[in-house]
C-alpha cells in the first residue's frame, strides 16, 4: 500500500468515524433522561413489532439496548451509538457501542439493536467486563418469511441473543459483532 494510499483510506476512515459519532444519534445533552425515553421507545416498538421477543424479555436476566447505531463508511467505517443496560426494566448501566472496520463500503444506516443476555452468568462478564466486544458467540434472533422475529428453543438456550432491527440506510447486513461496548455516565 503506497503512503498516498494509505493516507487516504485514514482519511476516509476518520470523515467517516467522526461523521457517526458527530451525528450524536439524536441524543442530546440530557443525559441519561434522553437515552431513558430512546430505550423505552425503542422496546415500545420492539414488542409491538415483533410480539416474539417479549418471551426474550421474560427470560432474560439482563438487556442491553442500543437504541440508534449510526454507521457510514467509505472503504475504512465505523459506528457509534449510545444506550442502556435493564435488569428488571430498570436501567442500570449506560453504554457507548463503537465499532471500526476496513472493507469495500460505502454508504450509511441507521439501526437499533438488543442483546438479552439469557444467563446470569453472561449479563455478569458484560457488566464485569473493561470493555465488552461482541464476538461470534452472540446467536441472532432472525426475521422470518412472515417478517416475524424468532429464537428457537435452541437459540434461548444460547447465552447472548441480539436483535438488529429498524435498519434505514444504504449499507445491508447490520450486525454487532466485533462491536466494543463500554460504559459512560451520561
Amino acid at each position: 500500500m503506497t503512503i498516498l494510499t494509505r493516507r487516504a483510506v485514514l482519511a476516509g476512515g476518520s470523515a467517516a468515524f467522526l461523521a457517526a459519532a458527530g451525528c450524536a444519534n439524536g441524543i442530546s445533552s440530557r443525559g441519561s433522561q434522553s437515552i431513558d425515553a430512546r430505550v423505552a421507545s425503542t422496546l415500545d416498538y420492539l414488542y409491538g413489532n415483533y410480539p416474539s421477543t417479549q418471551d426474550l424479555r421474560d427470560k432474560a436476566s439482563g438487556i442491553l439496548v442500543m437504541p440508534l447505531i449510526t454507521q457510514a463508511g467509505f472503504g475504512v467505517g465505523g459506528s457509534y451509538g449510545r444506550g442502556a443496560l435493564l435488569v428488571d426494566g430498570t436501567p442500570i448501566d449506560y453504554y457507548s457501542a463503537t465499532t471500526a472496520n476496513v472493507g469495500l463500503q460505502i454508504g450509511a444506516q441507521q439501526y437499533a439493536h438488543v442483546l438479552f443476555f439469557m444467563t446470569d452468568d453472561a449479563l455478569y462478564d458484560f457488566r464485569n467486563s473493561s470493555g465488552y466486544t461482541a464476538g461470534a458467540d452472540i446467536e441472532y434472533a432472525v426475521r422470518d418469511r412472515g417478517g416475524n422475529l424468532s429464537a428457537t428453543t435452541t437459540t434461548s438456550l444460547t447465552p447472548v441473543i441480539g436483535v438488529v432491527f429498524g435498519q434505514a440506510g444504504l449499507i445491508a447486513g447490520a450486525t454487532v459483532a466485533g462491536t466494543k461496548y463500554t460504559r459512560i455516565i451520561p
